[in-house]
């Protein structure tokens, strides 16, 4: 395995855990009414967005370097854009 190989493989697993994350952090905003807590998870919510929006970044720069049709950083994109996208979508659940 390539070393880029290896490190979009890791990118892959920390974005599914990222995204998982967001998705629970969705639901306890929904389901508190503690304000400490709903600013706590407001700003989570922010840093987790600015971690996946640098992996995007990440793999723009290593998608370029691959010249392969089908590979792990296209992946990479494509699911950091798709979480990118949803959360910016549903950023508007935490102004309800």
């Amino acid at each position: 395995m390539k070393e880029s190989q290896s490190v979009t493989n890791s990118l892959l697993i920390e974005v599914d855990f990222l995204s998982n994350r967001l998705k629970n952090i969705k639901k306890s905003f929904k389901t508190t009414n503690n304000q400490a807590l709903k600013e706590r998870l407001f700003l989570e919510n922010n840093n987790i967005f600015k971690r996946v929006n640098e992996i995007y970044n990440i793999a723009e720069l290593l998608n370029k370097k691959n010249n392969e049709k089908i590979n792990f950083s296209k992946l990479l994109v494509e699911i950091s854009k798709r979480i990118l996208n949803e959360n910016k979508f549903e950023s508007n659940l935490f102004f309800l």
